[in-house]
């Protein structure tokens, strides 16, 4: 069976390699980024089975996963949006944007498989 693909967007180290190990742990093939400009355009052409997205970048990630949800080929790829749990504002407009989920970084640590599974499911 093929393995499916999770593209995980990250630039700080914790937690993005911790989400990587643990993807690969239950089964993802994951193909880590850590050029936000590049985001877009490797989902269009990999068209993974969910994107995973640090919302703590230089670049605007919720004007990148509104561009994922505007675009037909890609709208049905959830995505879960992350960020420190002091970053409301940001977690909120992520939502806005289309991420099926917007969570802190502690609950993404702490209960990935449960986030995969209703991600998923939503869509």
């Amino acid at each position: 069976m093929t393995q499916p693909l999770a593209i995980v967007f990250y630039e700080k180290l914790m937690p993005g390699s911790q989400l990587v190990n643990r993807l690969q742990d239950l089964n993802y093939r994951v193909q880590a980024i850590t050029d936000a400009a590049t985001l877009l355009g490797a989902t269009q052409r990999e068209m993974p089975m969910l994107v995973l997205a640090d919302l703590a970048s230089k670049l605007d990630i919720t004007r990148i996963i509104a561009e994922l949800k505007a675009d037909a080929a890609t709208a049905h790829i959830p995505v879960i949006a992350f960020a420190e749990e002091k970053a409301t504002a940001l977690l909120n407009a992520a939502q806005t944007a289309g991420a099926a989920l917007a969570v802190s970084e502690a609950a993404l640590t702490s209960y990935l498989p449960q986030l995969l599974n209703q991600a998923l499911h939503i869509e």
